[in-house]
């Protein structure tokens, strides 16, 4: 988590990194994002890169093509009329448990942590008809690589994040959230400081690479082929880790 301070820019700027080609696993990540960064004139100290999950996902090889799946007593059941089983399938070997359903749709808890739907196994932007794309396996160390090669290339201390959309229990639309990160804060943490009253504040911690994470969504999104964006004029430099700062403790868990 980050500090005690706060956070109070003037500005924020986002910029949308277009020129990205379609990617395949085993590409430089980072060289093709600090390409990009470099044809909308270049980072500078403190940049944050949000990359979308699909990005890293494709690099990473973490692709499924349905025609390999043999689905599951279990994944009929969850498919129901509508769905596909062999998708329902990949999501249970995603899953580490099912936290509700009503088929087609499947709420489930990643073997990461996160709760979303369909844990993270989605169709859309997938390279290929018949292909599904899967959250990467560590998406804190996906960060940390294309953070490392960025560092290496720009001579920037900028920070990244990986990003994917998410839904929320109370509310329509999705936005997008923080599933990795590096060279950043996750959390700033507020306890034990002053609101603008004087009384001291007790449980509020900002969730700021979630909320860096909406911001860049504004310029990227799914029909636009834009993968990545910088957010720049804030400065949340840290160590932070989306799966040791972000992700609720199952003990703190109130709705389960």
């Amino acid at each position: 988590m980050m500090g005690r301070e706060t956070l109070a820019p003037d500005a924020i700027t986002v910029l949308p990194l277009r020129g990205m080609p379609e990617l395949k696993p085993g590409d430089d990540l980072g060289a093709l994002l600090h390409r990009a960064a470099r044809a909308a004139g270049g980072l500078v100290e403190a940049d944050v890169i949000v990359v979308a999950q699909k990005a890293v996902s494709k690099v990473e090889g973490r692709v499924v093509f349905l025609e390999d799946v043999e689905p599951s007593p279990r994944a009929v059941e969850l498919a129901g009329d509508t769905g596909d089983p062999r998708q329902l399938e990949v999501i249970l070997r995603e899953s580490r448990e099912i936290v509700r359903s009503r088929p087609p749709l499947v709420i489930a808890e990643t073997r990461h942590g996160f709760v979303c739907a369909s844990a993270g196994v989605d169709a859309s932007n997938a390279p290929a008809d018949g292909t599904v794309v899967l959250l990467p396996l560590d998406p804190d160390a996906s960060a940390r690589r294309v953070h490392e090669r960025l560092v290496e290339l720009s001579g920037c201390d900028v920070g990244v994040i990986v990003s994917d959309s998410f839904g929320r229990a109370w509310r329509q639309g999705t936005t997008d959230v923080a599933l990795g990160v590096s060279g950043i804060a996750a959390v700033l943490d507020l306890r034990g400081t002053a609101d603008a009253g004087g009384r001291e504040l007790h449980a509020t911690q900002i969730a700021v690479a979630d909320e860096l994470a909406g911001a860049a969504e504004l310029v990227m999104g799914k029909a636009r082929q834009v993968p990545a964006a910088i957010v720049r004029g804030i400065d949340v430099r840290g160590d932070g880790r989306v799966s040791r700062d972000v992700v609720m403790p199952r003990e703190r868990d109130l709705f389960r």
